[in-house]
């Protein structure tokens, strides 16, 4: 029954992310949390999110940005040491509350964001975003909205925007992986058996091949405000679970 969820809660938050362009992590690793714990869970999200990073690059290859890539990634690369060092460390109850208020801060900055009619320049805007992204990303899975942010203040049009993400969170995903295994001990096959990270992958593709298909169907706007709603409330919960904890 826990495994089924877990792939419930893949299938949605790979679909958001084929059909809104955004919403994987803000989707999945609420329930995740809830499911497997703040740790595991993100750790979970982690690994997904470097997976479909991978499948979309090898389209989108010849639109990444790499100069932007970099003024990025660098930054965001040292970001995550300090969101893993605490997502191995703080004790789950705490983590989890944590964890969904960044999650509702990072909405609610991309809603902010999205109203202003201003526009910035300059490296220090990039460096900023990447280490605040690279920081979230680790601790709770939720990068992408400092990113996002940063998209909207820059004017950067949407296509090398969402091409230039896929080597971005591959590299910022493994490196989440890679580090928080390290400061926890553990190995990814201690977390779970190889055949639930099998079935997780499955699930993983099943989600975005449902996603491509929905994408026709379903507009942009209509499914972004799916997401927010779903993650809002997946934030919430998780947030009481923790202080019930």
């Amino acid at each position: 029954m826990l495994i089924a969820l877990v792939v419930v809660a893949v299938i949605f938050g790979a679909g958001a992310q084929r059909i809104a362009g955004m919403g994987f992590g803000l989707v999945s690793s609420p329930f995740l949390v809830l499911l497997l714990g703040p740790f595991d869970g993100i750790l979970v999200i982690n690994a997904c999110a470097l997976v479909m990073a991978a499948l979309v690059l090898a389209r989108v290859w010849r639109h990444v940005e790499w100069r932007r890539y970099v003024l990025l990634v660098v930054p965001a690369l040292i970001g995550v040491l300090p969101g893993s060092w605490l997502a191995a460390t703080l004790p789950g109850p705490i983590l989890s509350v944590s964890i969904g208020v960044l999650l509702i801060l990072g909405l609610i900055a991309s809603l902010v964001a999205s109203r202003f009619n201003v526009t910035v320049t300059g490296v220090v805007p990039a460096v900023v975003a990447g280490l605040t992204s690279g920081a979230m990303n680790s601790a709770a899975a939720v990068g992408g909205p400092a990113i996002g942010i940063y998209a909207v203040l820059t004017r950067w049009h949407q296509r090398p925007f969402a091409a230039t993400l896929q080597p971005y969170f591959f590299t910022v995903g493994f490196t989440s992986l890679a580090t928080k295994l390290w400061f926890s001990g553990e190995s990814v096959t201690s977390l779970l058996a190889w055949w639930e990270w099998l079935t997780i992958l499955t699930a993983l593709l099943v989600g975005l091949t449902v996603g491509d298909r929905l994408s026709k169907r379903i507009s942009h706007d209509a499914a972004r405000t799916a997401v927010i709603v779903i993650a809002f409330g997946g934030a919430i919960v998780t947030i009481i679970h923790g202080l019930l904890a």
